[in-house]
């Protein structure tokens, strides 16, 4: 786990991380990575990330990669989540939902924890849309954004750029384990 950059108040900093199409995503900085003469920051959201799945009787539910944010899926999925005092947004990079959620029980994910180690996200809500089940889930493991910082903005690393830096990026922290050990 990256160690987290604090300021004097011990507070970890917040950046606001704007993708190609001006989207934006409310960050926290955990870790300040300088690469061939830039710096680029590994993020985390400040508000949970959600992912939606459409949920089928038989197999596993099938990850929902691309929506616009005017699908009505989306709105059915505001409704429910406003029954349960939480508000889905409608970030830059991911869905993320504001609120007070509560914390997954360690121990009832250990006994749910079946054969499939694949399966890291937990069920935050589900519901009907036109005759489809759907559900936003919660990742288990950390989720982790890339952006460059420039001049006090950030853009998030994506496509390509993402491709080419991530390896870099891997390899720099990697060097900073080591180096701490």
């Amino acid at each position: 786990m990256p160690s987290q950059e604090q300021n004097n108040s011990g507070e970890v900093p917040s950046v606001l991380v704007r993708d190609s199409s001006g989207s934006a995503l409310l960050c926290f900085l955990e870790q300040l990575i300088p690469i061939n003469g830039e710096e680029f920051g590994l993020l985390t959201p400040v508000d949970t990330p959600v992912s939606l799945f459409r949920l089928k009787d038989e197999g596993d539910p099938e990850l929902v990669e691309k929506i616009k944010s005017s699908e009505p899926i989306l709105e059915v999925a505001d409704i429910v989540l406003q029954e349960h005092d939480l508000t889905l947004v409608r970030s830059a990079v991911t869905l993320t939902v504001t609120g007070e959620l509560d914390e997954p029980d360690p121990e009832e994910l250990e006994e749910d924890d079946s054969d499939d180690d694949s399966e890291t996200y937990e069920l935050l809500v589900n519901f009907r849309v036109e005759e489809e089940e759907y559900g936003l889930y919660i990742p288990l493991d950390p989720f982790f954004v890339v952006a460059k910082l420039n001049n006090g903005q950030a853009t998030l690393v994506e496509g390509e750029e993402f491709d080419k830096i991530q390896p870099l990026i891997e390899l720099e922290l990697e060097e900073k384990e080591i180096a701490n050990e």
